[in-house]
């Protein structure tokens, strides 16, 4: 697959991650992506709003602003690490899969597991894989696939290469996918074009963002990572659906997340994208 025929989507944690701050919707969040250049939107669990038990609406409003849903991304407090929480995440789980079976082809991303209670680390990669695999089975049997999304914030339980390694080893890749984000893979270890090469078959999408040398958010193309070089790595993966969905954490995009993306999508285009 050649950088031309890549879809450009982005990714609403640009607004999430301004807190109360952020005073919009989720219509205000199609608008500016849509604006912004973009062909599809990866929502989550928090921003989706008004929508969360309205698929058919929600769809009306992606088709308005020529959008489509590439992921529906959800998180829980339990961080995917506490065994009596299993139940209930994935009672919940179901109910995002119900909705993401609403848009042909959209998948349901599920978050980093995070360490949010006592207990001996390695334990808690046995339970989030529990957890992970449990849940794709729930994504095969209602047709949409799953994907785990690592990341770097704090408590993570995959920040470094060697938690890629564990969890991978523990979950089925045949029932979960990855959604590789090179933001967070560079701030927990420096090898991101061997980790992508060793686990290109796991990935379904990609997350694109950028990080300066110490480690801190920068805008897509200002930082270390080497987009071209990651694109083609992506691009070959046996079962990359074709999105590149651009999430941008920076301190310019608190400043004002829909000109950040819009930059990003401008950034994008230079790269063939």
């Amino acid at each position: 697959m050649s950088i031309k025929d890549l879809k450009v989507g982005c990714q609403t944690f640009t607004w999430e991650m301004l807190g109360k701050n952020w005073n919009g919707g989720p219509d205000d969040l199609l608008e500016a992506i849509a604006e912004g250049g973009y062909a599809g939107i990866e929502i989550t669990d928090t921003m989706i709003g008004r929508y969360a038990d309205c698929p058919d609406d929600f769809a009306a409003s992606l088709k308005k602003h020529g959008l489509t849903l590439v992921s529906f991304a959800i998180g829980s407090k339990s961080g995917f690490t506490v065994r009596q929480e299993i139940d209930n995440d994935l009672r919940t789980t179901q109910r995002w899969i119900d909705f993401a079976a609403a848009f042909s082809g959209a998948l349901v991303s599920i978050g980093s597991a995070t360490v949010v209670s006592e207990g001996p680390r390695e334990a808690k990669f046995e339970i989030a894989a529990e957890f992970y695999n449990r849940a794709g089975e729930l994504g095969r049997a209602s047709g949409v696939d799953i994907a785990v999304h690592p990341s770097s914030h704090h408590n993570t339980l995959l920040f470094d290469r060697a938690d890629y390694d564990r969890i991978f080893s523990l979950i089925d890749k045949n029932l979960v996918g990855w959604v590789p984000d090179t933001g967070h893979i560079l701030r927990g270890h420096g090898d991101i074009l061997d980790t992508l090469r060793t686990y290109q078959d796991r990935i379904r999408y990609l997350h694109l963002k950028d990080v300066d040398a110490g480690g801190k958010w920068a805008m897509l193309g200002k930082g270390v990572c080497d987009t071209p070089a990651v694109i083609d790595i992506v691009a070959a993966a046996p079962r990359f659906n074709g999105w590149l969905v651009l999430e941008e954490e920076s301190d310019t995009a608190a400043a004002n997340p829909a000109t950040a993306v819009k930059t990003n999508r401008e950034t994008m285009r230079r790269y063939g994208a």
